[in-house]
């Protein structure tokens, strides 16, 4: 069975590998290739069994200020009775390899490749692989942040189950599939899958006050930050600060493909 989307396998190169990478550090954005996630960054996360992750992004000055976001890796037999510890934290996770059992305050859900859960802040949940082979999966998490008469809800669903929306004036080449309406102030943050078919393009610079993570799930493109076209390719993660420019132009022969993280639907806090 071919593997629909890409997910980092470890391993360390070997002594004859060039040093040089395609990573990028700077105030505006980050670009961490895949070519790094090699076994000796990985952490251990408390609470998992057999069980490692490749941490991409986390709130410190200079990086992410909304959010964090991980690779996790559960072997065979391996996982978490309790994934989340934190009160007041919401997640999503995403399957890109696998299967594994969620376990959502006492209902068992098994979440294949393309699975896709939203956590909301307060929900208990945990992870089982009872597999024989390993399950990679993206963690996105973020303090929801409350607004009085709202209150965001647990639910499972996959890429396979939500219809793509096209963007208007594209004859379908730039695809947004929304895993929540983006006008649900229950929502302060939207994690989506964006496609761009070959040749695709977003058209303009966008600027605007999201904070973004973006995990390259399939293909290729050439992506704007800031002022620097970077080529990117699957298994690649880029961070984007709030009114960072963006644009991107999908190279093909393939679908380009990335989950997409974004905080919105929040009044600006002043005090």
């Amino acid at each position: 069975m071919t593997e629909k989307y890409f997910y980092p396998k470890g391993g360390l190169p070997p002594q004859t590998h060039l040093t040089t990478e395609r990573a990028i550090v700077t105030e505006a954005y980050t670009v961490i290739p895949k070519g790094v996630m090699t076994d000796i960054v990985t952490s251990t996360l408390p609470g998992f069994s057999k069980s490692r992750s490749w941490i991409l992004a986390r709130p410190i000055s200079g990086f992410a200020t909304t959010f964090s976001q991980l690779i996790v890796e559960i072997a065979p037999g391996g996982g978490a009775p309790i994934a989340e510890f934190e009160a007041g934290v919401e997640g999503v996770v995403f399957v890109t390899k696998g299967k594994v059992n969620l376990t959502l305050d006492g209902e068992l859900h098994q979440l294949e490749e393309g699975g896709y859960a939203y956590l909301a802040a307060g929900a208990t949940w945990g992870l089982e692989n009872v597999s024989d082979d390993i399950v990679s999966f993206q963690w996105i998490r973020k303090a929801y942040e409350r607004l009085e008469g709202y209150e965001a809800k647990s639910f499972v669903t996959s890429d396979a189950e939500v219809e793509p929306t096209a963007m208007p004036d594209t004859n379908g080449a730039w695809k947004t599939t929304r895993f929540t309406d983006s006008s649900d102030l229950a929502h302060d943050m939207q994690v989506n899958i964006v496609t761009f078919q070959p040749g695709g393009v977003i058209p303009f610079p966008e600027t605007h006050v999201m904070e973004h993570g973006l995990y390259v799930l399939e293909g290729k493109a050439m992506y704007l930050l800031n002022n620097d076209w970077v080529e990117v390719e699957a298994g690649d993660f880029m961070w984007l600060r709030a009114f960072c420019p963006q644009a991107c132009y999908a190279g093909g022969p393939g679908e380009f493909r990335y989950l997409l993280y974004k905080d919105m639907n929040r009044q600006i806090r002043l005090t």
